[in-house]
Formats: structure tokens, sequence, C-alpha cells
């Protein structure tokens, strides 16, 4: 992967909204170009998808549902390590995210519910129900304060004085 392609993956990353001609400036390449790069990484599964990010609180005709982190500790299977169990709980459709990490515990879920109790019977008749499954640690998320590098805020100005020496 060359300099070009990075530069322009670390832009999307940022701001994937971006009109082909801006991207293509700001990287100094044609459109035609730039267009052959982002339909070659979208080809190669390097750009997996596009994402907005949404601060559901400020929705007042949704509920914002319930984020859950959960620390799974598990059993691997022989010759196969974490792979198949976390593949089989990313299935689930309230996963949103699993995670392999070090540490006390193994795997580090996050899933989306309706309610509280959503979560709970997912955990417990769902996730601990599963034969590797030895352990889990549920927390919930109370607040979002940054999400993807994006900070969620009333977006009230500072009002400090700069005081410069």
């Amino acid at each position: 992967m060359n300099q070009k392609e990075i530069e322009i993956l670390e832009i999307l990353e940022k701001n994937g909204r971006l009109s082909m001609e801006d991207l293509a400036k700001m990287v100094d390449l044609t459109v035609k170009e730039t267009e052959e790069i982002i339909e070659k990484m979208e080809n190669g599964q390097i750009i997996l998808k596009y994402l907005t990010v949404i601060d559901w609180q400020k929705v007042e005709a949704r509920d914002p549902g319930v984020t859950a982190m959960i620390d799974v500790k598990v059993t691997p299977k022989r010759d196969r390590g974490f792979n198949e169990i976390a593949e089989r709980i990313y299935r689930f459709p309230e996963v949103q995210s699993v995670y392999l990490m070090s540490g006390a515990y193994d795997l580090s879920v996050v899933i989306e519910g309706k309610s509280l109790h959503d979560v709970s019977r997912f955990v417990s008749e769902k996730l601990s129900a599963l034969d590797s499954v030895v352990s889990t640690t549920t927390h919930f998320i109370m607040k979002k304060y940054k999400h993807d590098g994006t900070i969620f805020g009333d977006d009230e100005k500072d009002r400090r004085i700069v005081v410069t020496p």
C-alpha cells in the first residue's frame, strides 16, 4: 500500500462524507485516480463501511436504549483458540463489537439492547449459556463523552480568558 492510499484512508476515517473532488484535491490526485483507489480498497475489504456517529441522547423522539460492555472469560478450543467462540458471539444480532483482550478477561463484548432487561436476558440466556464461557462481568454505559474520536456534549464555548506569557 502506498502513501497516497494510506493518506486517503486516514482522511476518510475522519470524514467519510467528503466529496470526491475535495478528497482528490487533498491528496493531490485526479478524481478518477482517487475513485479507482477507493474502489480497489472497497473491493479488497480494506474499507468495510462508512459510518455516521449520532448522539441519540439529543433525539427526543427515540429512546437511546442501553449499551453494555461485557468482559468474558472463556476456555479456548484446542487448535482453534478464541476464534470459534468469538465467531459464535459476534453472530448474535445484539452484539456490536467483540475484541480479544489481554488481562483478566479474554473477550470484550459490546452489546445494545432496548432496556436493562434485554441486556440481562442476553447475558443469562445466550452468552452465559455457551459452552466455552466461564464467567462474565457486565458494565453499563451511562453516558458517552467521546466515541470514535467524536466528542459528545453541549457544544458550550470555552469562556475562560486566554492567558499568554
